[in-house]
């Protein structure tokens, strides 16, 4: 199959390889060094102009002079123009004094509105001058391994669907709308194939490249050249709320695909979404690709064997998988015919569960392993109280499937 195809069998996120670039750490003792707590009254000033877009009185606080620092700041207020911000604030988490400067170390806490139920957190390392004893911002830089945030690539634009929004940096508006559009599609169902509550509205990024694309999730972009989409998020869901999830797209992986290509990309990559808050670090990624693949795939009228080109020429040659796809058979970056099977692999173990115990079984199955704290553990016990069987010959049942369906 032309390389379009394997794009689109393989877009996708592995969850393992999820960026957690949401956090939501708890709230330390108060600051005790007295310019700790000038510096935060400083920032929380900084964040409230932002807020009321009060330009100047955000450039206001920056260091007296600094030419460069105010041209690249302003840029940075512009591109967030079009962003619909609910909160904006900056919490100092410590403080170290350099001669006459003091480097904060900050948690940047934002949300989108109408989208975050919770913050998006950033480190950021800001440097700050005193000077007639108000301390200015004289540098501001990402903190050790953050990514990079879309309006520090450009202008962001912003386009608003009934349950998405999408936000994207040299991107025309035409393709904006057709993303928002894919996902307004995607969301509906999305919840028709999975019954626990969720936001049921998603924000995605489109950044103008792939290597962008690598900055957003702060690393390389090496890895995603073929993959369409990814999500990034925190597994298992956030204290105060959903977790602030982002879809973003591979502009040029996704730009190769065709009008279905983009709707299985963009709806897995809702289920995933919708499936935050009952996926955790025992959720093997069968399940969380497979489970997202298949809603992917539910209602377009394909085969299993249309669906699973891949592992069914080696079902046909007699290479049926020994065991269920492992969480390294996701990797990214190697062969992309086995990655293709791994994600084939999982959708039919839940297309199984589905054929043989019911929806309701599938989803209460996700929901069960995902509630567990050890993976093995966790896994042997939903299929015994969800599903009446064993690991073994779970395994057994799903390589007849294999073989009934793709031989």
């Amino acid at each position: 199959m032309a390389s379009h195809g394997r794009a689109q069998r393989t877009a996708g996120t592995a969850l393992a390889v999820l960026v957690l670039v949401g956090g939501c750490g708890g709230i330390g003792p108060a600051p005790v060094d007295p310019a700790a707590e000038e510096i935060q009254q400083a920032l929380d000033t900084r964040a409230a102009a932002l807020l009321g877009h009060d330009r100047a009185g955000y450039l206001a606080s920056l260091e007296p002079g600094a030419t460069a620092l105010r041209a690249a700041q302003g840029e940075e207020y512009d591109s967030l123009a079009d962003v619909p911000l609910h909160s904006w604030a900056y919490r100092v988490k410590g403080v170290r004094h350099q001669g006459g400067k003091a480097v904060a170390d900050t948690e940047l806490r934002y949300r989108i509105a109408g989208y975050d139920s919770a913050p998006m957190t950033v480190p950021r390392t800001l440097e700050l001058t005193e000077r007639d004893g108000r301390w200015y911002v004289s540098a501001d830089r990402a903190g050790t391994g953050a990514p990079q945030q879309l309006w520090q690539q450009g202008d962001v634009d912003a386009v608003r669907g009934s349950h998405s929004l999408v936000l994207g940096v040299g991107q025309d508006e035409e393709r904006l709308r057709e993303v928002a559009a894919a996902t307004d599609r995607a969301v509906p169902a999305v919840s028709d194939a999975w019954p626990s509550k969720w936001a049921g509205r998603v924000v995605v990024l489109v950044p103008d490249s792939v290597e962008a694309m690598g900055r957003l999730l702060g690393t390389s972009a090496a890895g995603y050249r073929g993959i369409a989409a990814v999500t990034t998020g925190e597994t298992g869901g956030a204290k105060d709320g959903s977790p602030a999830d982002r879809v973003v797209v591979n502009p040029e992986a996704y730009g190769l695909l065709g009008e279905f290509g983009r709707r299985i990309v963009l709806t897995h990559e809702t289920t995933h979404v919708a499936t935050r808050a009952h996926t955790s670090a025992a959720t093997p990624m069968w399940l969380s690709e497979g489970f997202a693949d298949r809603v992917a795939y539910r209602g377009t009228g394909r085969t299993a064997a249309e669906a699973a080109p891949e592992l069914q020429e080696a079902v046909r040659a007699g290479d049926v998988p020994a065991t269920l796809p492992s969480d390294r058979d996701f990797s990214f970056g190697g062969d992309a015919d086995a990655l293709a099977r791994a994600y084939e692999g999982g959708r039919l173990a839940c297309e199984m569960i589905a054929d043989r115990w019911g929806e309701a079984k599938l989803t209460a199955f996700y929901r069960s392993v995902g509630g567990g704290k050890q993976r093995e553990a966790a896994v042997e016990r939903a299929l015994g109280e969800e599903l009446g069987t064993t690991p073994d010959a779970f395994t057994a049942m799903w390589r007849d499937y294999l073989r009934e369906q793709l031989g």
